[in-house]
């Protein structure tokens, strides 16, 4: 007997055991290690703030995918200082125009999942996700083969988007 052939493709990532494994048993923060190595492709950190830095997804939806992160580590949006509120804001807006410099997207998801029952991966330590989208990337390839496509490594990106988003908070920095 011969079995039907699946509607998807298997996508070989063997990254995600790592990922799998460590799921609920690491005792450190990654948002709170992130920071500590630096400005670097290694950490994916691309820009340190005062109260606040942004870091690369490691496990993007989209190419280019941001988030702005607290380097306190707090779990509930209204524990967050004006400061650290402010500057994350700030941090935003800096990341989407870095963003649309880098890679032209015809618009954004910009949100936080608070609580694992709203889908926060990393509930502990809340941050912002910002995530360049384009009419179409969602597109047959996600729906008919169970695939998606990522067009650029996690390191070009950083190179990328790093010095953009150093720009983008200067020019933020300037208008007060």
């Amino acid at each position: 007997m011969e079995w039907p052939r699946p509607w998807y493709s298997n996508l070989w990532a063997p990254w995600r055991m790592a990922y799998i494994r460590e799921h609920g048993r690491r005792e450190s923060c990654v948002f709170c290690e992130a920071p500590r190595q630096g400005v670097s492709a290694e950490s994916l950190v691309v820009y340190k703030g005062a109260k606040s830095y942004v870091i690369l997804n490691k496990y993007p939806y989209n190419s280019g995918h941001l988030m702005v992160v607290p380097y306190r580590h707090v779990s509930e949006f209204e524990d967050l200082t004006l400061e650290e509120m402010g500057e994350m804001m700030l941090l935003v807006r800096a990341s989407v125009r870095a963003l649309r410099r880098a890679y032209r997207p015809h618009g954004f998801n910009i949100g936080m999942n608070l609580g694992e029952a709203a889908g926060a991966g990393i509930a502990g330590h809340l941050h912002i996700h910002i995530v360049p989208r384009w009419v179409g990337d969602t597109n047959y390839t996600t729906i008919l083969a169970g695939v998606k496509v990522l067009p650029q490594s996690l390191e070009e990106a950083w190179k990328t988007l790093k010095p953009l988003v150093e720009e983008e908070v200067k020019r933020e920095a300037r208008k007060g």
